[in-house]
């Protein structure tokens, strides 16, 4: 996906929080899912599918042809090959949810775990190497994840707060106890209650601030990082992002999926992201409420979660590929 190369020192009062006992998962390699002319090499498939039963939520694509996807159900982390369509586990889940995902330049994959607060994955070993109770509120849900070189930044979609792992000066992860927390403020008015609000994050395009959906009122929002402070984008006449989920900015066009509308929309930002244009809406009648998108080599990448069918072990998942 894109680079995400911006960095943001937040201030706020730090919380002393206890944490989630860091856990050790092997990297097991199971399962495939290439066509014939995919693994030939002559093109990369449209659908990539996944274990039956696996519901996938967050995906992440780094350098080379791999994306990264977490499971809702135990956690366990599926690595897919771009360019075949095969894959396998890389880290067996603990049991609980993974989220939104991001990737660094270290291969370490940062969690969100919904209830359970954050973890960091080590792609290659698929060892947990920490893991992160963001909040001791109630009810909280870690939703998802934006990287800067010296920040994780989380979304709760049920409190108004952001929470921020500082990373040291060579990526170095923080002590449990340093979790910052962002008390969302100005133009955000949160939903009460177990409703979706803070989902999707990134930067805007000159890197000055954050970009976070609010799902259940469908709007986007300018965040101060060192304050908190919101600002709905100006997005003129588009449509409300209704079911607004991931977010992936390239340059100063920004993708946002809503998930039950089957769709992205596509804007053009401003620089400092106070404001945007409408530019398209991407759809694909293979769309089955897809959740968020990583961009690989002109083509996004996006997971269908399937919220609207009821999951069992044998329901089927699969990512869909369509033109960036």
């Amino acid at each position: 996906m894109a680079p995400e190369h911006r960095s943001f020192a937040p201030h706020p009062t730090r919380r002393r929080l206890l944490t989630a006992g860091a856990a050790t998962a092997g990297a097991v390699l199971v399962g495939s899912a290439g066509t014939p002319a995919a693994a030939a090499g002559k093109i990369r498939p449209a659908v990539i599918h996944l274990p039956n039963g696996f519901r996938p939520e967050g995906i992440a694509v780094g350098g080379g042809p791999y994306a990264y996807l977490g499971s809702l159900g135990d956690g366990s982390i599926y690595r897919a090959d771009l360019r075949t369509g095969e894959g396998g586990i890389v880290s067996t889940g603990p049991g609980t949810p993974s989220v939104g995902l991001k990737l660094d330049h270290r291969g370490r994959l940062f969690v969100a775990g919904r209830g359970q607060g954050a973890r960091v994955v080590d792609t290659r070993t698929g060892e947990i190497l920490a893991s992160y109770v963001l909040t001791t509120a109630t009810p909280t849900f870690a939703n998802d994840v934006f990287l800067t070189p010296r920040t994780a930044w989380f979304t709760d979609s049920y409190q108004p707060a952001l929470y921020a792992l500082p990373l040291g000066r060579h990526g170095e992860l923080p002590d449990p106890d340093d979790v910052v927390t962002i008390t969302l403020s100005g133009d955000w008015s949160q939903v009460p209650g177990e409703v979706v609000n803070a989902n999707g994050i990134t930067s805007t395009p000159d890197g000055s601030a954050l970009l976070v959906v609010q799902s259940g009122v469908g709007g986007l929002h300018r965040v101060d990082p060192r304050t908190g402070v919101t600002k709905v984008v100006d997005l003129g006449d588009a449509a409300p992002l209704t079911n607004g989920d991931g977010l992936l900015l390239t340059g100063r066009t920004l993708y946002v999926v809503q998930n039950r509308q089957n769709a992205i929309d596509v804007f053009r930002l401003a620089a400092d992201g106070r404001s945007g244009a409408f530019q398209r809406r991407i759809t694909d009648p293979l769309f089955d409420v897809p959740t968020t998108a990583a961009a690989y080599r002109g083509r996004l990448y996006l997971p269908n979660a399937r919220f609207t069918t009821t999951p069992t072990p044998d329901t089927t998942y699969d990512v869909i590929s369509v033109p960036a």
